[in-house]
């Protein structure tokens, strides 16, 4: 679950140019110049001011905010998940405050939504296709050879991940999922496995707790 969530975080901060969750910068455009890779991307010194060559994952303002108007408006279910709308900022672009479980909602049910039409069908494909190993990891059933076509299929994922991202996006969390459909081998299907309900109890006892010295 927290594979999922360090993965949703780099992809939105990476397509949204967040402060501080963005992978792409000015620091992994020198990473790309000191390797001598993707030469179109490297940046330009114009004067006093430094320019980085748009990318192919890279959003225009307007593209950002359609983006954002996505997840602001969407509507969901009842106890479903939790109301994303309010860790959106359209006019600003961004988006804070998520928690695990938001973000494995956005991962498997909504970004591969907020993407389409805004992003090159390229780009778009790849994220669908890990948003896609997610949700199917997370089935109430899984078979092993289903497994086995999993733990194929998100090396080819990943490789494909890496032609668009800069390296600086592929930190340890974005390599854990080829192990993932392993475990799942091992372990037995993922929601009998993860935290959700457990902090969901531990949240409602919290919250008992202080209402009751109210």
């Amino acid at each position: 679950m927290h594979i999922e969530k360090n993965i949703c975080d780099s992809i939105v901060g990476t397509l949204l140019t967040i402060d501080g969750k963005s992978k792409d910068n000015f620091n992994s455009r020198l990473d790309l110049q000191v390797m001598g890779i993707r030469d179109q991307l490297h940046p330009i010194q114009r004067g006093n001011r430094v320019i980085l060559p748009a990318a192919c994952y890279s959003l225009t303002s307007n593209e950002k905010k359609e983006f954002c108007k996505f997840l602001k408006e969407v509507k969901v279910p009842d106890g479903y998940a939790s109301n994303i709308s309010r860790c959106v900022q359209v006019n600003e672009r961004k988006i804070f405050g998520l928690k695990s479980h938001d973000c494995h909602v956005l991962m498997q049910q909504l970004l591969p939504l907020a993407i389409r039409g805004v992003l090159h069908k390229n780009v778009c494909a790849v994220i669908v296709e890990l948003c896609s190993f997610f949700k199917q990891l997370c089935s109430k059933v899984l078979k092993t050879d289903q497994l086995e076509h999993l733990e194929n299929d998100i090396i080819v994922t990943l490789c494909k991940l890496e032609r668009i991202f800069p390296p600086s996006f592929f930190d340890v969390m974005v390599h854990l999922p080829i192990h993932l459909a392993s475990e799942a081998k091992v372990a037995g299907p993922v929601q009998y496995r993860w935290m959700y309900p457990i902090e969901r109890y531990v949240l409602i006892q919290l919250i008992l707790c202080i209402l009751s010295f109210v």
